[in-house]
């Protein structure tokens, strides 16, 4: 993508609405514009961003045996005042009434709608288990709106509902979605610590928040230091299989978020092996047993001829929240530093002389074959100071950055550096895409 061609609204100076670093960032990086308090347009740059986030929670909720569909964002009231938690949600619900005075809801979350779905087409026990799960965008009428996208009004999220015959087949679906939350923040550069946690109006008796570590996290937590360095399960991880080995090894030290924190079971932890810190929220998981299939009449035929209600557990993952909580955990006093797996590019090409034809010449050659050997490349082609299109390629932190000057063209040469170390070398202009494809 051409730079001269593309939609990426920088600002020099820092939005004094902006609170904490990720919000700051993505509003001086063209990735968001707010429209109203906790409500924003995604732009070009912040859409890529989002969408690489989505595919990767994605493809580890289809590894996990989850299996996509899509429910609306407006949901009718019925459903709700049938579970019993149309007048306990509270103000953060956004309720409407339709043109035919039927009471309608902008969704916050989906137990309910999918509950009705399940019921209405699975009767039998030789269709469980099922984990169905959508990423849709959730509206939740927050009192104070702030930290941009951290916490928003509107908001995009993977929510997933298990259904399964009984309690141990339903916390083996909640093991799958466990070490899939694992893999899955792994992928997108983060270290997140699975921590017991509040069940909130969710409801049920087990429940783990995904914590990853930031200064500028919204509470306490505690945990065990050897959760920063544990190893993720692989790829060759067998999701059919029984995983409870993991999930005991990933909770038998201590952690837990400020709600569920037990100061007496912390101090027993050895001094040199505890850490408190703030936390961030960034993904959150539930069993609730028959909460909602007792309320809702989700039923299924057992082996026996008996009806017996299914055991339910739902598992989120705040999607847009993501995009912050990366740029929280990965960032410098120059901008962002994106992990690969979700740089909205792979390289930015800059050309400190636009309008040379020296420097021309040769940007478009790497431009090319850059292109060819399939990297992504944003080319800054603008005319301009070379100090200006530093600060920008830093501050919207694509991983590699190829510079190409009349100087160094002299000699037959482009600068190379990496965004996230600050390390430069300089390469022949023949060897730069064998170059890249070397850090693939």
């Amino acid at each position: 993508m051409r730079l001269s061609r593309y939609f990426l609204p920088i600002l020099k100076e820092n939005p004094k609405e902006a609170e904490i670093v990720s919000h700051r960032y993505m509003l001086r990086a063209g990735m968001i514009r707010q429209q109203q308090a906790g409500i924003y347009s995604w732009l070009p740059l912040g859409l890529k961003v989002l969408r690489k986030i989505e595919q990767i929670v994605r493809e580890e909720q289809n590894r996990a045996g989850a299996v996509e569909l899509l429910m609306p964002t407006m949901q009718p009231a019925d459903l709700w005042k049938e579970s019993g938690r149309y007048d306990d949600y509270g103000k953060e619900m956004l309720r409407i009434v339709d043109r035919h005075e039927r009471d309608m809801l902008f969704g916050p979350t989906n137990e309910e709608m999918v509950t009705d779905i399940f019921r209405s087409s699975v009767k039998s026990y030789r269709d469980l288990p099922l984990n169905l799960y959508h990423i849709q965008w959730k509206f939740r009428d927050e009192i104070r709106p702030r930290f941009g996208v951290m916490r928003g009004r509107e908001f995009l999220m993977k929510d997933a509902y298990s259904f399964d015959m009984d309690e141990e087949s339903a916390r083996k679906a909640y093991h799958r979605m466990f070490v899939a939350y694992l893999r899955t923040f792994k992928r997108l550069g983060l270290t997140a610590i699975p921590m017991k946690a509040d069940t909130g109006p969710i409801g049920g008796d087990l429940s783990h928040e995904f914590i990853i570590l930031a200064e500028t996290g919204e509470s306490e937590v505690f945990c065990h230091k050897d959760y920063l360095t544990k190893d993720i399960p692989g790829n060759d991880v067998d999701f059919s299989q029984d995983l409870s080995g993991i999930v005991e090894d990933w909770t038998k030290e201590y952690a837990a978020t400020e709600e569920m924190h037990d100061e007496a079971a912390f101090q027993a932890v050895a001094e040199e092996n505890r850490i408190a810190a703030r936390g961030i929220e960034v993904g959150h998981i539930f069993y609730f047993g028959t909460k909602y299939s007792d309320a809702m009449n989700a039923k299924v035929t057992g082996a026996d001829g008996k009806d017996v209600p299914v055991h339910m557990g739902s598992y989120g993952v705040g999607v847009s929240r993501l995009l912050g909580g990366i740029i929280e955990a990965c960032h410098d006093e120059n901008g962002i530093i994106w992990p690969k797996s979700v740089s909205p590019f792979d390289i930015g090409l800059i050309n400190m002389k636009a309008g040379n034809d020296e420097t021309d010449g040769a940007c478009e050659q790497i431009y090319e074959r850059l292109g060819n050997a399939g990297f992504d490349v944003l080319y800054d082609d603008r005319s301009g100071q070379a100090g200006a299109k530093f600060a920008g390629m830093d501050l919207i932190g694509l991983p590699w950055q190829v510079i190409v000057g009349p100087r160094g063209l002299k000699s037959g040469e482009v600068e190379i550096k990496e965004r996230a170390t600050g390390k430069r070398e300089m390469v022949s202009l023949d060897a730069v895409v064998e170059r890249m494809i070397a850090e693939k």
